[in-house]
């Protein structure tokens, strides 16, 4: 018998690397693409208040919303509850 037989009895477990945007580099990047899109559209406020897109910055927030968000739920066409 060997001295390491103890250790067959475990399954293996295969370790998968974290996301890229969980990580330490993912997260300083949505950081830095929140804060240049702040600081964008407080430099841009007069253009964006002034103009006719404030009518359609809603939808277009719930568009981009719609787009972004579905990767929770598996998307269109899948059973969230498999």
């Amino acid at each position: 018998m060997s001295s390491n037989s103890h250790n067959d009895d475990r399954p293996s477990e295969a370790t998968t690397p974290p996301s890229f945007w969980k990580s330490r580099t993912g997260v300083a990047l949505i950081v830095a693409i929140a804060l240049g899109g702040l600081l964008l559209v407080y430099e841009h406020r007069i253009h964006i208040l002034g103009s006719d897109w404030i009518i359609w910055l809603p939808l277009l927030v719930c568009v981009a919303m719609h787009f972004f968000m579905h990767g929770g739920h598996g998307g269109h066409g899948s059973d969230g509850d498999k």
